[in-house]
Formats: C-alpha cells, sequence, structure tokens
C-alpha cells in the first residue's frame, strides 16, 4: 500500500510541476508580473481539484462508460476514453492559457478582435503558445477572459465536431454516435471544474 501511495504522490508532484513549469515559462515569455507565489497557489488550486473531480467523477464514469459501450452495443470505446480523459485535464487548465493575448479594457468603448479570432485564441490555444515560442508575436490582443459560460458553449461545439471527424464510422451506429457525444462531456466537465475553482458558478 505504500508503494501504492508513494507512486501516486510522484504522479501528483510531476502533475502539478509540469502545469506550474509550464505556465511559468509561458508568463516568462510575456513578461508577466505575477507573483511566482500567486502561480504556485492557482496550479496547487486547479490541480488538486482536477485530481478529486478525476477520482469522484471522471474514472468511475469512464469504467462504466467503456463497459456499456461494449455489453450493448460491442463498441470498443477504449480509444475515446483516454482521448477525452486527456481532453478532460486539458480543459481544466484551458482557460488561463489565452491570457498571453489579453488586455485590459480601459473603457467600455474599446475596440475588440473581432469574435472569430477571439475564439481562435481560445481554441487552438497550444498552437498560438507554440507561434509565441517560436518567436513570431501576433498582434492580437482581446479583453475576453473566457472564463464564462458563453466561452465554454463553444468550446463544447468545437469538441462535438472534433470528435464527430475523429471518432464518426460509418454506416453510422447508435452506439458510434454514443461516442461522439460523451467525448466533449469531458471537456465540459474539465472546464466546469475551472470555473468552479475560480468561483464563477
Amino acid at each position: 500500500m505504500s508503494r501504492i501511495r508513494k507512486f501516486l504522490a510522484a504522479l501528483y508532484h510531476a502533475f502539478f510541476n509540469f502545469v506550474l513549469n509550464s505556465f511559468k515559462s509561458i508568463n516568462r515569455k510575456i513578461r508577466s508580473k505575477l507573483p511566482v507565489w500567486r502561480m504556485k497557489e492557482e496550479t496547487k488550486e486547479h490541480v488538486q481539484s482536477s485530481i478529486k473531480v478525476f477520482r469522484w467523477i471522471i474514472l468511475p464514469a469512464s469504467l462504466l462508460y467503456v463497459f456499456l459501450e461494449f455489453y450493448l452495443f460491442g463498441e470498443n470505446a477504449l480509444d475515446t476514453m483516454l482521448w477525452g480523459l486527456a481532453v478532460f485535464f486539458y480543459s481544466n487548465f484551458l482557460p488561463n492559457l489565452p491570457s498571453i493575448y489579453r488586455k485590459k479594457a480601459k473603457n467600455n468603448d474599446a475596440k475588440d478582435l473581432p469574435w472569430y479570432k477571439r475564439y481562435a485564441i481560445l481554441l487552438f490555444a497550444p498552437l498560438l503558445v507554440w507561434i509565441l515560442f517560436s518567436g513570431i508575436r501576433l498582434s492580437w490582443r482581446t479583453t475576453e477572459t473566457y472564463h464564462n459560460f458563453k466561452s465554454l458553449t463553444v468550446y463544447c461545439i468545437f469538441l462535438f465536431i472534433v470528435g464527430f471527424l475523429a471518432f464518426i464510422k460509418f454506416p453510422i451506429t447508435l452506439g458510434n454516435f454514443v461516442e461522439i457525444l460523451v467525448f466533449p462531456l469531458y471537456g465540459l466537465t474539465g472546464y466546469l471544474t475551472h470555473l468552479k475553482v475560480d468561483k464563477i458558478w
């Protein structure tokens, strides 16, 4: 039992350090004034919350989902589940990634980016982070915080489209359709977990 606990503790610290170091690197790149202690505090809150939700909700629901998909429809949903788990953890931190393109609204009349650019920053955040570290600087700046249900809705629609393109099998069966519907739920849960930690709801 002690070995299992040590292994789980090692996984936790590896996950925590990965997230913290990632945001440290991003903040250094954009010359953010956010203090390290605040980054550590916020990272700890989100990591602990994501693991708690994973342990008590996501993992049991995922195992049940895979079992029911196989038992009822004869479908192997293991690939959907594994991709879904990755999306869940990613979505727990996604709302903070676009902060590299955020600007403060000086007044209510401040001109913002067109809607498609604003949400491209959210939906393709990893690509834009890669562009940032490649030395390419985009002039895009937005007052959008992405800590709201409108951004969550856009993100879930995007995940549904991605899931449809990634997991569709012709002819479409009921089991396959369930796979496509379940995939965005991982992202929804992760995003909601982030918003809950930040007291948005």
